[in-house]
């Protein structure tokens, strides 16, 4: 499967994808209503990066107690508990005068089972398509996160100068609701990827088999940390930009997109791996030139051209797939994905830390700066990290009583 029209000729797919787009709109329109709802409100950069970038920190519980839900629970039903979470949690942001403790504790509880259950969306993808299909479809996955949060910003920014924010939350409460019902009527039922029970000892149990892996770990870290970072220098868009910082945010995703496309579409597997090390580098290098302060039109550009980088991710997450076996694909997926949210999120409130006591433009520099160096300190060990043939255990399953 090499071209977009085999790959939209799937309708379990086509609902998936449509039910994804659906979620990072109003994820990205409320995001952005809760940033500028909590910067008026409290006037800080940490606390406003926070908001926006923040709630994936609930991730790190998630990962340690019941990321196995993601192969243990039939996918369709996982999906739709986490789709069900979401809903609710937009339509509570949707209500006047909550204290800003009450709407981050909303974000962390999303967040929390969003960490349980967003492997096995990932995971579906090799059981919808047929072998080899997984880089396409998860490129098309991205570029729809692209595509949405041009829109989702480009439309949020807009709706918040006609709306108030938290009539920005019930359009984003209606975006959800699209999203819960195709996933729920355009999927078919499957059955758990494992017959194990989700539980906190199976969690740590798996988790501690993938660590133990040296390629595993070498490709984990790669994945989380300088995306992490660069991560960092987006969430100080607001504060450098203001009211303007949608378009800045819209072009990031522009570039993710356009990478994502380039990647997924057009490059063989050897085509993937030798630029690895290219588009992993180009991704912090352009947010050095924020030293110079540039102005909004050049600083679209960098954050543009610094985001194809982001495609890195691709073949990374190939080879994770194909060291790891079937029966746990959902929490190796999972742990990647937390362990991403979560350095985003901590890097964000990171960065948002450094420009309440310095200015912005250094603190995009500065975060730059580490995402590059952290990038030359990982990339001996991808040189152990190419995909093998999976074990056929990862870890001794755990007694249906424990």
């Amino acid at each position: 499967m090499r071209t977009y029209t085999q790959l939209f000729a799937v309708g379990e797919f086509r609902n998936l994808f449509l039910a994804n787009c659906a979620g990072i709109a109003a994820h990205t329109s409320s995001a952005l209503a809760l940033g500028s709802l909590t910067y008026a409100v409290t006037g800080s950069a940490a606390l406003t990066a926070l908001s926006m970038f923040g709630a994936p920190l609930a991730a790190v519980l998630g990962s340690v107690t019941l990321l196995s839900a993601a192969d243990s629970l039939p996918p369709r039903r996982a999906l739709t508990l986490g789709a069900s979470v979401a809903l609710a949690g937009t339509a509570v942001q949707a209500v006047p005068g909550l204290p800003i403790v009450v709407r981050f504790a909303v974000i962390l509880l999303v967040a929390y089972l969003g960490s349980i259950v967003g492997g096995a969306r990932w995971a579906l993808l090799n059981d919808i398509l047929p072998a080899g299909a997984y880089v396409l479809a998860r490129s098309t996955m991205n570029a729809s996160v692209g595509v949405m949060q041009i829109a989702g910003f480009g439309a949020g920014g807009l709706l918040l100068t006609w709306l108030t924010p938290y009539q920005v939350f019930l359009v984003a409460t209606a975006l959800r609701a699209v999203a819960l019902a195709l996933t729920w009527f355009g999927l078919r039922e499957r059955p758990a990827r494992t017959d194990a029970r989700a539980s906190t000892a199976r969690t740590l149990r798996v988790n501690r088999e993938l660590w133990s892996d040296r390629g595993r770990r070498a490709l984990l870290l790669n994945l989380w940390l300088p995306n992490g970072l660069v991560v960092g220098c987006e969430a100080l868009f607001l504060p450098y930009a203001g009211d303007r910082a949608g378009f800045l945010f819209a072009a990031g995703a522009l570039g993710m997109l356009t990478g994502d496309v380039v990647v997924g579409r057009f490059l063989s597997p050897a085509a993937r791996r030798r630029c690895v090390l290219p588009l992993r580098l180009l991704l912090p290098l352009p947010y050095l030139a924020f030293l110079l302060q540039p102005n909004l039109p050049v600083a679209m550009l960098l954050a543009l051209v610094a985001s194809v980088g982001f495609a890195a991710s691709l073949p990374l997450q190939e080879w994770l797939i194909d060291r790891s076996p079937p029966q746990v694909h959902g929490q190796v997926l999972g742990l990647h994905q937390n362990g991403m949210l979560v350095g985003q999120a901590v890097f964000a409130v990171f960065a948002g830390a450094v420009a309440d006591v310095a200015p912005t433009h250094l603190a995009v520099a500065l975060l730059a700066g580490l995402s590059l160096v952290t990038t030359l300190l990982l990339t001996r060990g991808l040189r152990r990290a190419g995909p093998v043939p999976p074990p056929a255990v990862v870890a001794v399953p755990v007694p249906a009583d424990s």
